[in-house]
């Protein structure tokens, strides 16, 4: 979509909390990618719809998706950060919202982490998968022995910047990862488990639908 109507979708879009205000500030001003104001706002209304009781966040930041989830769904989550520094801003972020027994935050490798959760028969309604955009196709292998039928995987991103679409324009830097989101894309639209539809809100966002089995 042109910038005319992505600025009049966010004209659109409520206001948010105070406290999400204040992290977004931190964010921009320490280059923290976080979901942009729109698709977040998407995602919750998706959520109240759905109403998961337990979400598996891949890619925790400062936890600002993690509080906004919560915040619109009253569900139980499970968040996983490999950085260190954006883990323990993470904890202190949702410890000062006294968030602290509905989210918890792993400081860790996502796939080891997503395995051992896996391996512990952990089971949730929603996966939200927002961390290393090379690795999403491992992400979704794992998140769909975890996530049951009727469940809800969400993938920020996959747009790329719209590079996906127009792989040839793509910044030599990129093209690894961009190969890499053509792919997952097209795995997930062609998936036998799922029903997928992509949004061209924010930097892309993939909404798949677990189907039940058989059909």
């Amino acid at each position: 979509m042109d910038d005319t109507i992505l600025d009049y979708l966010a004209g659109l879009t409520p206001n948010s909390p105070e406290w999400a205000d204040q992290l977004e500030i931190v964010a921009e001003e320490n280059n923290i990618p976080i979901m942009d104001r729109t698709s977040m706002h998407f995602v919750q209304v998706l959520l109240q719809i759905h109403q998961p009781k337990r979400i598996l966040e891949v890619g925790t930041a400062i936890g600002y998706s993690a509080l906004r989830m919560q915040d619109n769904t009253q569900a139980s989550i499970v968040t996983i950060e490999k950085d260190e520094k954006r883990y323990h801003d993470a904890v202190e972020n949702i410890n000062n919202l006294n968030k602290d027994d509905c989210i918890k935050v792993i400081h860790g490798d996502a796939l080891e982490e997503m395995s051992r959760l896996q391996e512990n028969n952990e089971r949730f309604d929603t996966i939200f998968i927002d961390a290393a955009k090379g690795q999403y196709g491992k992400f979704l292998e794992l998140a769909d022995l975890m996530v049951g039928n009727g469940g809800l995987v969400i993938t920020d991103n996959v747009l790329f910047r719209g590079y996906v679409a127009a792989p040839e324009e793509t910044p030599k830097r990129f093209r690894s990862m961009v190969k890499k989101l053509r792919e997952y894309n097209e795995k997930l639209m062609n998936h036998p488990h799922y029903q997928t539809s992509i949004l061209p809100i924010g930097d892309g966002v993939a909404i798949s639908y677990k189907l039940e089995e058989g059909n």
